[in-house]
């Protein structure tokens, strides 16, 4: 661990450690269906909270507000972390928290998504290059595979490697999410390998 940074986050870090993770807890999915009348997104199609399996249950209308509110969860805490003057490592704590707060949100039951929106979201304020290889990571693949957790993956097996070259500092806890965010997708490689996995199919 990087004690020197953590020194340097001063008295901010905890407090803005707490408030990410509440933040990420707001769940955009579960809300927005409600919002829109739609089913559980945790017991329909997937059942998984995010914005792909609102594609799948309610449309494009539905899916971009809970992509847009999954996104900010993430942009939010790690650019106020750096207006307030942490460093980077201390940022990637906070950003990370915020991820910890989507997948077990504590105001549903700790049933939340995948957090590859979330994920995204805090990627670009922490360093943004980094943001731009996965996020081009994630375009490739998904328009080799047309599946979205196969093209999530990638992406973040990717920026842990990049900060490593470009921001060691955020290294560690890029690596930590990394691994949790393939924990949380040991579903959807099982199905994979069984050839089950949900795609996106070209239209014509």
């Amino acid at each position: 661990m990087d004690t020197l940074a953590l020194q340097e986050s001063g008295v901010w870090l905890l407090p803005l450690c707490a408030a990410a993770y509440l933040l990420g807890s707001i769940s955009s999915a579960i809300l927005v269906c409600r919002l829109f009348g739609y089913p559980d997104p945790r017991t329909e199609g997937s059942s998984n909270p995010g914005a792909t399996n609102v594609l799948r249950i309610g449309g494009k209308p539905a899916a971009a507000l809970t992509l847009l509110g999954d996104v900010l969860k993430g942009t939010i805490p790690v650019a106020v972390a750096y207006g307030l003057g942490l460093s980077a490592f201390g940022a990637a704590l906070v950003g990370f928290c915020a991820f910890l707060g989507h997948l077990f949100p504590v105001f549903f039951q700790f049933r939340g998504g995948k957090g590859v929106a979330t994920a995204f979201g805090l990627l670009f304020p922490l360093h943004w290059p980094t943001g731009l290889v996965a996020g081009a990571v994630w375009l490739a693949v998904f328009a080799l595979t047309r599946i979205s957790s196969v093209a999530s993956l990638s992406a973040f097996v990717a920026a842990p490697i990049s900060l490593w070259f470009w921001l060691p500092a955020a290294f560690w806890p890029m690596v930590a999410l990394t691994a949790i965010m393939v924990f949380r997708h040991r579903t959807n490689l099982a199905k994979l390998l069984s050839g089950e996995e949900l795609g996106f199919r070209r239209k014509g």
